[in-house]
């Protein structure tokens, strides 16, 4: 009988001994030779915060600048640019929020100039939970914050004055209405991951939100440098999914960055450097932020680019396209209009979407170099959600300039609107975010009467 061996077994040993034979003659190799990886550096680790009065100044230039923003896009709010410029022309300023009231938006119906929407309170809110949680900034006492609000806003309804007046009822119902989808998510934080998980899923409808650039910027203004500032607005995204958390912690480092830059360059090589849980070696895509943040940029350079117009060309019809009160001449608003078709072209499901908040917010910073109003108006007159991206440019801005550098108007009639008609003192805020002011707690907001 034929005897039958396996022969691979073997093969398999031999290979596997003749290697180990093989690695042990090798010589341990010279450590003088030894090339290691790169050490990346924090990106502006070195930089401090301003001295007591400066910092004051540059927090209120944030809250003010933020506040700037959102009144002069509460009128048009989620508008297409071509309606804007049939109603308003070329918005220059501040107009009154001729609209109606809204959980999201005003708490009430047509509202003077300076009027703003929730991303102001979401400010007042922070200048709260900052100064009552200085020492303990984390997303438990976050949660814990807004179920508290929560809770309060929902005990209102039970004020019997509210049974004697229909109307009465509006504003708190108002303010319960826009706090309680994220007080689902807020609680459920608090009750452990499934629930959390759940909960944060379905966030309004479970997409790619701006939910923590409305507030995440605040936490930018107390962080020791911007990457610390990335870290703790990460732990802060509690409502978003995806890379709309790694935004939402870009906009608090560049918060940070602009106190202490006057460079448009650096402050936006934020979105390139800051990268402490490696988004960018994510497979196949890559760091969706950045791509988002260089297409931006990328608009922008190209439409300073393009050719002038031929001297035989006739303008007529260029003209005809300018709306009423655009500061610069056509070649400007061709310009201008080159960027708004390119942002466009990229529109996301909703104008509320992360990435297109971003996006127009880069093109922005981009296009304005560092000058408010016109980075303002660029982003108002583009229309969508126009009130979040420009309160989250104002904020970055302001932090940069300081309060006593923005347009003294705009700045002027914000503090006044939002202390006299909105519950909203800004400059309390600001004393509170520096620790000036321990006993100031945000009010609960108060719109002014229609009429």
């Amino acid at each position: 009988m034929e005897t039958k061996t396996c022969t691979t077994p073997r093969l398999a040993l031999y290979t596997l001994t003749a290697l180990l034979a093989l690695a042990a003659c090798k010589t341990e190799p010279s450590r003088e030779t030894d090339i290691p990886s790169p050490i990346k550096s924090s990106y502006g680790s070195t930089i401090g915060l301003p001295d007591s009065l400066g910092y004051y100044d540059k927090v209120l230039g944030a809250l003010a600048g933020s506040a700037i923003g959102d009144a002069m896009g509460a009128s048009t709010e989620m508008w297409h640019r071509k309606d804007i410029q049939k109603t308003y022309g070329y918005v220059q300023g501040i107009t009154p929020a001729i609209r109606p009231q809204s959980p999201e938006g005003t708490w009430d119906h047509n509202l003077q100039a300076g009027a703003t929407t929730d991303d102001t309170r979401w400010k007042a809110l922070m200048a709260g939970y900052i100064g009552e949680n200085r020492n303990e900034l984390a997303p438990r006492a976050f949660a814990r914050m807004l179920t508290d609000y929560y809770e309060a806003a929902v005990s209102d309804l039970g004020d019997e004055s509210l049974l004697e007046s229909t109307d009465a009822i509006d504003s708190t119902l108002e303010r319960v209405d826009w706090i309680r989808e994220w007080a689902r998510v807020a609680q459920a934080y608090q009750a452990g991951p499934d629930s959390y998980n759940l909960a944060r899923d379905r966030f309004y409808g479970g997409d790619l939100t701006c939910a923590g650039m409305l507030y995440t910027p605040a936490l930018g203004l107390v962080a020791e440098n911007p990457e610390a500032a990335y870290r703790l607005a990460y732990d802060h995204a509690l409502f978003d999914l995806g890379y709309a958390r790694d935004i939402s912690a870009l906009v608090a480092a560049m918060t940070r960055m602009a106190m202490n830059t006057s460079q448009t360059d650096s402050l936006l090589n934020t979105a390139v450097f800051i990268d402490p849980y490696r988004f960018e070696d994510s497979r196949l895509v890559g760091r969706i932020s950045l791509t988002l943040a260089l297409s931006a940029r990328n608009y922008v350079k190209r439409a300073r680019l393009l050719r002038p117009l031929p001297k035989d060309f006739s303008r007529d019809s260029l003209l005809r396209l300018v709306p009423t009160g655009y500061p610069e001449g056509p070649e400007g608003w061709r310009q201008q209009e080159f960027i708004y078709s390119n942002l466009e072209r990229d529109q996301k499901a909703h104008a509320f979407h992360a990435g297109e908040i971003w996006q127009i917010l880069i093109a922005s910073l981009e296009f304005g170099q560092g000058d408010f109003m016109k980075t303002m108006q660029f982003i108002v007159n583009y229309g969508r959600d126009n009130d979040t991206v420009a309160a989250v440019a104002g904020m970055i801005l302001g932090a940069q300039l300081g309060f006593e550098a923005l347009p003294e108007r705009e700045r002027q009639l914000v503090l006044r609107f939002s202390r006299d008609h909105l519950g909203m003192d800004l400059e309390a805020m600001a004393r509170e975010i520096c620790g000036l002011d321990a006993g100031w707690r945000p009010a609960t907001p108060k719109p002014e009467p229609s009429g």
